[in-house]
């Protein structure tokens, strides 16, 4: 199961320090969401990364930081709505309903399918499904591991979504939050 870290929406003097433990701990992928910051806070966060760690990160904003720092992917939002031109690399999408992840998962990567548990780190964007429409959506083959679950993940509550058949999990409090970063070496 791909375990997924989410940045805090604003480059902080931290972040290379936080992004680079996150990968020593086992973190697979990194997006980089900076929605609260400029394109040369995001440059200057990116370079503080060795090309390793950058092979590891996937664009939320900024689309071009992709090329020049040869990051993992691009993600498709609200802020990037479109791949640019000619791109062919990897790509993941947000989605919100069990209908856009039919109608995506064929032309993506992995698609982040949210919210699926009340959010951490933002407040009032509650959960959307309830158990029986995961469920549902499990025995229908609509989740897999393409699909990754966000909003409200936590560490305790990775083992309920693997049995649900997601791919992996994506956190942004959940990591930010916890003391159990640890565990992602039993995982």
């Amino acid at each position: 199961m791909k375990i997924i870290a989410i940045t805090t929406p604003k480059v902080t003097d931290e972040d290379a320090y936080i992004i680079k433990g996150l990968l020593d701990k086992g973190i697979d992928t990194v997006h980089l969401r900076k929605p609260e910051s400029g394109i040369e806070e995001c440059r200057k966060l990116l370079a503080g990364l060795t090309a390793e760690q950058r092979a590891k990160i996937v664009i939320h904003d900024y689309p071009e930081l992709y090329f020049e720092f040869s990051l993992k992917g691009i993600h498709i939002n609200r802020n990037i709505t479109a791949l640019p031109d000619g791109y062919n690399g990897f790509k993941s999408r947000s989605c919100h309903s069990f209908e856009e992840v039919v109608r995506y998962k064929e032309e993506y990567d992995y698609l982040f399918l949210s919210p699926i548990f009340d959010s951490i780190s933002k407040s009032g964007y509650r959960s959307t499904f309830s158990d029986e429409e995961l469920q549902r959506a499990a025995a229908e083959g609509i989740i897999d591991e393409k699909v990754i679950a966000l909003g409200g993940v936590t560490f305790d509550k990775i083992d309920y979504l693997k049995n649900l058949g997601f791919g992996g999990v994506a956190m942004i409090g959940g990591i930010y939050n916890s003391e159990k970063l640890h565990s992602l070496e039993n995982r």
